[in-house]
């Protein structure tokens, strides 16, 4: 292949990055996802904001990475 970085995150880690809470229900998860991204309605089907979710958790994860390399520097 060519050699792509592969991330894998818990859903706790996913529910937690977004909500706060790792044991938030799929409701709450599509609730903060609009609130997050300023959506007018909330992403349908839950699936959606399952996937965006995934995504805002590894931007955050990434973030947070790159301050702990900052600071070891």
């Amino acid at each position: 292949l060519r050699d792509l970085p592969v991330f894998e995150y818990s859903p706790a880690q996913i529910k937690s990055a977004v909500t706060g809470r790792g044991r938030a229900s799929k409701e709450q998860v599509q609730y903060m996802v609009q609130r997050l991204l300023h959506l007018r309605t909330p992403p349908s089907p839950a699936d959606a904001a399952d996937g965006v979710a995934v995504a805002l958790c590894h931007c955050s994860v990434g973030m947070l990475a790159a301050q702990l390399d900052a600071v070891a520097r």
